[in-house]
């Protein structure tokens, strides 16, 4: 083994050391409340991965879209097709900044705040993924300190994901997990177009 060999060797036991101390420290069983957030590209695709994750377990599982719902998604497609053990709803409205009608999108938003309500007061679901829900509280079309208590109140070991940009430092205060994804340079600044399969 030459010393190159056996530095690499030593750093990977000692990092291997420091993982297995983490896992064995972390020793709480609970569901966790995850923020997926910033101006990059895939917050929501994120959280369809831990949807199909979930699914290979056989776990159940609610989606609720905010914003969305004019244009089709491929993953609306999919689980309307395939999937129909997840509960889906969406708020159906498209973007905000298409609607240009706030007491509308406010109304529509509180209709669809009453289907994600039972979801975090049903501890069959394991998995909640509240899609674009920041925007809502951003915009102020629905209460802040309601969205904080019913999440913070959920069955214990029930999983909530919120998605979306924004959304204010007492959602992130909440969350176990925290992550921002980053905007390095994205295809449509280049006036590309969306492509469907990949951005929808």
């Amino acid at each position: 083994m030459t010393d190159k060999d056996e530095k690499h060797k030593k750093s990977m036991q000692k990092q291997k050391e420091n993982i297995d101390s983490s896992i064995e420290a972390a020793s709480t069983e609970k569901g966790v409340f995850i923020v997926l957030t910033g101006n990059g590209k895939g917050k929501s695709s994120s959280a369809f991965g831990m949807v199909l994750r979930a699914m290979g377990y056989g776990h159940k599982i609610g989606v609720v879209q905010f914003i969305k719902g004019e244009q089709l998604s491929g993953e609306e497609i999919f689980i309307r097709d395939h999937c129909p053990e997840i509960f889906f709803y969406q708020m159906g409205t498209g973007f905000t900044w298409d609607t240009q009608d706030r007491s509308g999108d406010i109304e529509a938003a509180k209709r669809t705040w009453k289907q994600v309500l039972p979801l975090l007061q049903d501890s069959s679901y394991d998995l909640v993924v509240l899609d674009e829900l920041t925007y809502m509280i951003a915009y102020k079309y629905l209460d802040e300190q309601m969205i904080l208590d019913a999440i913070a109140n959920r069955p214990a070991n029930q999983s909530v994901v919120v998605t979306g940009r924004g959304g204010g430092n007492a959602l992130q205060e909440l969350a176990d997990t925290v992550s921002e994804v980053k905007e390095v340079k994205h295809a449509y600044n280049a006036g590309i177009k969306a492509r469907q399969g990949v951005d929808y």
